[in-house]
């Protein structure tokens, strides 16, 4: 029998120093910004609000910063994490050039650091993973890992070339929109009266809406994105794993955590970049979600009209961190090893650019 299907790549497949070019390219329409909105619940202006975009000197309303990057991680999936049965986290993920309905993205990933681990059945897989629109123009970059498959478990390669990535994004690597003009700014639009100079380092703002996720939703949001990985989908193929359960592409927990998060920083104009990300325990379809965010950090880019302001966004499963505190993470009393609360799902380190009170 011959085979025609694509079974994706297994550890063992991957080289370091290869690049993939991956297939599909996509043309972002304004049928995929009102679909994203309906499965997020997203309220951003920007991204829904043309006369809104256009007084910041944009041409029309933009494509949510989330989209693009799952857009973008969508055209990876079958190449890098088809075989993958969980993705670890991300690093210097920077939001370039203004992606536009009509534009086209596609993306190519370069392999840069395997790793065999204490299980004999998968191994870790960084990759650096580029997305440019229909004019060569970069619009995302990103270092991600994953754990993935092997096709032979049990053998061991000795790969261990796990490359070290930067803890945040440089200053510098910030990209603002050229286009950007704030003299417009109205504040009426966001309902909000808090800038860039009122938020405090060490600041907790706890969002107030809980969302529970249905398996439709988070399943409909993944094939927006094209990401066709399998531990989203295939339930008879779950119920074998240790959750005995389809997982919810981390990815759509960081889109909904960030749409709770409008809640307290409405007037957040676009992100810039995360500078590290973690998926600290998975999710399942009838999970609720809640969110809340610390200020770490009030960046000064030398400009009169914005500022950036880095934040911890953590999304936690389950239970109301405003009826129930917790800390993000927490200490085993026995052995004294560090670890995320078992609630807690994303551990997000990221930056926005925000107006400054003129």
């Amino acid at each position: 029998m011959t085979r025609k299907t694509r079974v994706g790549n297994f550890f063992e497949d991957f080289v370091v120093g290869k690049t993939i070019h991956h297939a599909v390219p996509r043309t972002v329409t304004e049928g995929d910004l009102a679909l994203y909105i309906a499965l997020t619940g997203d309220r951003r202006p920007l991204h829904c609000s043309r006369e809104f975009a256009r007084s910041l000197g944009f041409e029309r309303e933009v494509v949510h910063d989330m989209l693009v990057f799952h857009i973008v991680f969508g055209r990876a999936v079958p190449d890098v994490s088809l075989n993958s049965p969980a993705n670890l986290g991300y690093a210097d993920v920077r939001f370039l050039s203004t992606v536009y309905p009509g534009d086209t993205l596609r993306a190519e990933t370069e392999v840069i650091g395997k790793r065999e681990t204490s299980r004999p059945d998968v191994g870790i897989v960084w990759v650096h993973t580029r997305g440019f629109n229909q004019r060569e123009e970069p619009v995302l970059q990103f270092y991600r890992w994953a754990m993935v498959n092997k096709r032979e478990p049990g053998v061991n390669s000795g790969a261990d070339d796990a490359p070290e990535l930067p803890r945040q994004v440089a200053v510098e690597n910030l990209h603002v929109p050229p286009v950007l003009d704030l003299a417009r700014f109205d504040p009426e639009i966001t309902a909000s009266r808090f800038f860039w100079e009122d938020y405090e380092p060490g600041e907790l703002i706890l969002h107030p809406q809980g969302l529970t996720i249905e398996d439709a939703e988070h399943q409909m949001a993944t094939r927006l994105y094209q990401n066709n990985a399998r531990v989203h989908f295939n339930e008879l193929l779950q119920k074998k794993s240790k959750l005995g359960r389809r997982i919810i592409y981390g990815g759509h927990i960081i889109s909904l955590a960030h749409a709770i998060s409008n809640d307290g920083l409405e007037n957040v104009i676009r992100i810039l970049g995360f500078n590290a990300g973690t998926h600290a325990n998975p999710t399942v379809g009838g999970d609720t979600l809640f969110a809340w965010t610390k200020v770490l950090e009030r960046i000064d880019l030398g400009r009169g009209d914005a500022g950036a302001l880095r934040l911890r966004l953590v999304g936690v499963k389950n239970l109301d961190p405003s009826e129930e505190p917790i800390e993000a993470r927490v200490k085993d009393p026995e052995t004294g090893r560090e670890s995320h609360h078992p609630n807690v799902v994303l551990d997000l380190d990221y930056t926005v650019l925000i107006p400054r009170n003129r």
